[in-house]
């Protein structure tokens, strides 16, 4: 550790100090969802012969897991398509303010340079696994 004159200990700058700041991975985020927004615009997942990657559960099972239709749904809200996208998967849909809000949150917090991390209870944790059981089989019993 370097010094100054008078003894006292001289800051040193850390290497990768933007890649560690609590925003770089919000920004991240943003920048990726916003490239992947102007992708989907343009591309209709309703349509087949696109490059949009099959859900792995669906193609494994034939099954519907508790995201699918996740792409649909962001498609049919970028396009001002509400009901379409509640058709798409309205558990998703019901749960996008507070998926929002989650992010935004993290933003907020990152740009004021703490770092953010929601935490649920056990007892949410189980209720959020229960509630995408349910609604899984719902979907598929359909």
């Amino acid at each position: 550790m370097r010094h100054s004159p008078a003894g006292a200990p001289l800051a040193v700058r850390r290497p990768g100090g933007l890649r560690n700041h609590p925003a770089a991975a919000p920004l991240g985020a943003l920048a990726a969802a916003v490239a992947a927004s102007a992708y989907l615009y343009n591309t209709d997942p309703h349509q087949s012969g696109h490059w949009l990657p099959r859900c792995p559960f669906n193609w494994a099972t034939g099954l519907l897991c508790p995201a699918c239709g996740g792409t649909r749904l962001a498609y049919d809200l970028l396009h001002g398509d509400p009901v379409r996208a509640f058709h798409e998967n309205a558990l998703l849909m019901i749960a996008s303010p507070v998926l929002l809000w989650m992010c935004g949150r993290w933003m907020v917090e990152g740009l004021r340079g703490r770092r953010w991390r929601p935490v649920l209870s056990p007892r949410a944790q189980y209720a959020v696994l229960g509630l995408a059981v349910v609604w899984t089989v719902v979907r598929n019993v359909r």
